[in-house]
């Protein structure tokens, strides 16, 4: 069965140029001129992907990309003129999975599309045995975490990489490797979104009260471990 896309971008011709290459390439797809009506249908028929511009009439991607995670885990994609470290981290923290910056190639764009659909149909095959550190345990069949007993809300990117850390959690996991693991590419530019994500899954585990932690293993990149009291 074609996976079901939804676009709200404002600007017609990027609308379009993006609608007409992923129809192309066998998605069904619908698009919306702003977040507000892609909200709405959402809420009428859930969709497969996301992707959202940032600066739109109306609510902002941000504000949509909020509601839209307050209520699912669909995979999300944002778009946005401006290239800031401030605009990266800002979707990245409210929850979106990855980030394009305008003006941009299409092809780019399928490829990102693609990697995304395919790290989400690996973590479905996933066993369903759990795997636990201290006290925290994770099923990845279930899409499912807890630390003391307790659901740990995650996003579907946050899961990826939290799994992918306690299956390697003898050794420390470079950037590169969580970039081509759980995003499904190699770029050097992006390796701030595996920083972005490290960041969020270190708060929401501390929040957690999890004895769980993700050391910065300098000049390398991660490695989760638990913090001894």
């Amino acid at each position: 069965m074609s996976k079901l896309i939804y676009i709200a971008e404002d600007e017609k011709n990027i609308r379009h140029l993006i609608h007409s290459f992923l129809e192309k390439e066998g998605y069904h797809v619908k698009s919306f001129e702003n977040g507000d009506l892609l909200y709405q249908a959402f809420q009428q028929n859930v969709c497969d992907l996301v992707i959202l511009d940032i600066m739109m009439p109306g609510s902002s991607g941000l504000i949509i990309c909020t509601k839209l995670r307050a209520i699912s885990k669909v995979p999300i994609i944002m778009l946005t003129a401006r290239d800031t470290d401030e605009d990266y981290i800002s979707g990245i923290s409210l929850g979106s999975d990855d980030y394009f910056t305008k003006p941009f190639n299409p092809v780019k764009l399928i490829m990102r599309v693609k990697a995304m659909f395919r790290r989400v149909e690996m973590d479905t095959e996933k066993q369903a045995e759990a795997v636990t550190l201290a006290d925290l345990t994770i099923y990845p069949e279930k899409f499912m975490a807890y630390v003391n007993g307790n659901e740990l809300p995650l996003t579907n990117t946050e899961f990826s990489l939290l799994t992918y850390l306690l299956e390697n959690q003898d050794k420390a996991v470079s950037r590169d490797e969580l970039l081509n693991k759980i995003w499904g590419y190699d770029n050097a530019v992006e390796t701030r979104a595996t920083d972005a994500a490290v960041k969020r899954l270190r708060k929401k585990l501390k929040e957690a009260g999890s004895v769980v932690s993700i050391e910065t293993v300098w000049g390398h990149g991660f490695r989760i471990v638990e913090v001894k009291i």
